[in-house]
């Protein structure tokens, strides 16, 4: 099926993090496994929902974990009388650091290549690394890591249709996207951006980098708290729900639980539900920014300390509303069933 008055030239990014869904975390939370050959299956089903579509091109990473390699070699064994792939381009790097900068790189060469919309697979950190570098073209993050409160758990068939829908020009993006707010921490000459949440430890160093110690968290600030989230979000997400569709955020003073106003039981890790005190909350509205009340300690940033907090240097939580616009899966669709992108009427007599 090739869409009509879809842009012949469409292209969409396709990014899989090798590493996501594999860390440390796995010792201490029951997490969801994702092993390379599922996200290069998840991948293959993208390429064939936008095939369907008539999608000319996908840009995919390269990785050294295999799943763009185990791509390759699904696109050698294909048999003709398969439906098509769009054509296949990966993106070189120059070399491998195995951080963050390869996503960071990736993404920014698959835009400058042609890519409408970037579909990204891994947690919140893969998200984050993503959303920092593609700018206005509309990203669609599917969860493949361990805490994932940003990325969304569906069907990559199902991903790829509304992708390609959007990346085809059928689709206005200004309605098939939302725009999600972002948090800007500020400390000395460091600044971050949270997607999710920005939480202030009494850790004395980084360390390991995740949080599993409620009682040492002082101040939590979320861009949203949905009931059924899961990681710090949650907290908040129990006591003083904020949608993710809403500009507003929600901030919070934590404290040990013997000597808190509320205790939440909260789900901060799969398989891990803690009780963590909260000593008071309320909403934070874009463009207000609070100073970090700490004075020492570690600021986490979507769950993974990033910044050790130094006597005397100020840090800073702003609320921004020019975040990632993220593509909305269930909004493309309801909009392809009601005009009937997805449909071929036939005459019977």
């Amino acid at each position: 099926m090739v869409l009509a008055n879809a842009d012949a030239k469409a292209t969409v990014g396709v990014l899989a993090n090798p590493a996501s869904g594999r860390d440390i975390r796995r010792l201490v939370a029951q997490a969801s496994v994702f092993p390379t050959a599922e996200k290069a299956n998840m991948v293959q089903r993208i390429c064939g929902a936008l095939g369907t579509l008539g999608i000319a091109r996908v840009l995919m990473s390269t990785d050294l974990g295999g799943i763009s390699a185990a791509v390759l070699r699904a696109t050698r064994n294909r048999r003709a009388s398969q439906s098509p792939w769009p054509d296949l381009e990966f993106c070189e790097l120059d070399r491998f650091t195995e951080t963050a900068e390869d996503t960071v790189t990736q993404v920014r060469r698959m835009i400058d290549a042609g890519a409408r919309v970037i579909i990204c697979l891994g947690g919140d950190g893969t998200a984050r690394a993503v959303a920092s570098a593609c700018g206005d073209v509309p990203l669609l993050p599917l969860s493949t890591g361990t805490n994932n409160a940003f990325p969304q758990l569906r069907e990559a068939t199902v991903a790829g249709l509304a992708a390609g829908l959007v990346a085809a020009g059928v689709i206005d993006p200004a309605t098939a996207t939302q725009q999600t707010s972002v948090l800007e921490v500020r400390a000395g000459d460091r600044v971050e951006l949270a997607l999710v949440d920005v939480c202030v430890s009494t850790a004395t160093h980084i360390g390991s980098r995740a949080l599993w110690d409620p009682a040492a968290l002082t101040e939590l600030y979320c861009t949203f708290a949905e009931p059924d989230g899961i990681g710090l979000s949650s907290v908040p997400g129990q006591l003083c729900p904020s949608p993710r569709t809403e500009p507003t955020g929600v901030v919070l003073r934590l404290c040990a639980p013997e000597v808190a106003r509320h205790v939440v039981h909260a789900p901060i890790a799969p398989g891990l539900v803690l009780p963590v005190g909260v000593r008071s909350w309320r909403p934070l509205r874009p463009g207000e920014e609070l100073p970090v009340s700490a004075d020492h300690g570690v600021v986490a940033v979507d769950g993974e300390r990033e910044i050790e907090l130094r006597r005397g240097e100020p840090a800073t939580v702003r609320l921004r509303a020019d975040g990632p616009r993220c593509v909305d899966v269930t909004r493309v669709l309801g909009i392809a069933a009601r005009e009937g992108w997805l449909r071929d009427s036939q005459q019977h007599q």
